[in-house]
């Protein structure tokens, strides 16, 4: 046997990386139990003081069902730009991290490790909604359907996942703050989270239905509730995703470039 080979059968593979980077991430989240308790606690607080004092909406089981999914595709959007620019590009100004790029650990192995690090607290985060929506309000569905919409959000998160990745690895840690929440606001109000998309004028409708916030929502719901879903909900979703890993790996190794030639 070689020595190229002994190496190349040691060698861990992508997906071991992947899941080592994203248990320490997670370890390291938890030494600041301000971080979790605050991703778990504000989703459900904005539930009750935005959802529930308007009657009109939380008595009615569509509008209440809707609202809460509306609400849960934000808190995870939120979380997931804010935790993927933020934690990424402040990253990049320490100097552990240029230590890491340094190990022989493929890119896309980072890359997934965030996503299933920061995406994990961002499923828990949408756990006390679904409490406080099913407690509060009119808002109803099965067991089963309320599970595939928890899994329909996690699908539908990944695209803002990324998108925040893209962010992180692209802008300084103070320029990612500014560019995070102009995004955020942006996909949250043309992506009809703050006000259904049935109030839209028709312009703003079309131009809604390539954000993937809007797919997002509307993914949901169709889990949820059911009925006929639109191509262009599962279509924008994968473009987004696809588009976005792209993005992101080229700008990891843009960065990376940057940093060590």
């Amino acid at each position: 046997m070689t020595i190229a080979s002994v190496t190349t059968a040691s060698a861990p593979s992508t997906l071991r990386l992947t899941a080592l980077h994203a248990k320490y991430a997670l370890i390291e989240t938890f030494r600041v139990p301000i971080a979790v308790i605050g991703t778990v606690v504000f989703p459900a607080l904005a539930l009750l003081f935005f959802v529930v004092p308007q009657r009109t909406v939380a008595d009615n089981p569509l509008y209440a069902t809707q609202a809460v999914i509306s609400l849960c595709v934000f808190a995870v959007m939120a979380n997931s730009l804010f935790s993927f620019g933020l934690t990424i590009s402040e990253s990049r100004e320490k100097p552990w991290d240029p230590y890491l790029r340094t190990l022989p650990a493929p890119g896309i192995a980072r890359v997934l490790a965030q996503i299933l690090s920061t995406g994990a607290l961002g499923i828990v985060a949408i756990l006390p909604v679904v409490i406080v929506g099913g407690l509060f309000t009119a808002a109803e569905a099965p067991p089963l359907r309320v599970g595939a919409g928890i899994l329909a959000l996690a699908v539908a998160a990944i695209p803002f996942m990324l998108i925040g990745t893209a962010i992180g690895y692209a802008l300084p840690f103070k320029a990612a703050i500014a560019v995070i929440q102009i995004v955020m606001f942006a996909l949250a109000f043309v992506g009809g989270l703050f006000l259904p998309p049935v109030l839209f004028a028709d312009w703003l409708n079309e131009i809604s239905k390539f954000m993937p916030s809007r797919q997002a929502r509307e993914f949901v719901i169709w889990a949820v509730e059911g009925g006929t879903l639109e191509w262009w909900v599962w279509a924008g979703i994968a473009i987004w995703t696809v588009a976005m890993l792209v993005a992101s790996l080229a700008l990891y190794r843009r960065d990376e470039g940057r940093r060590y030639r």
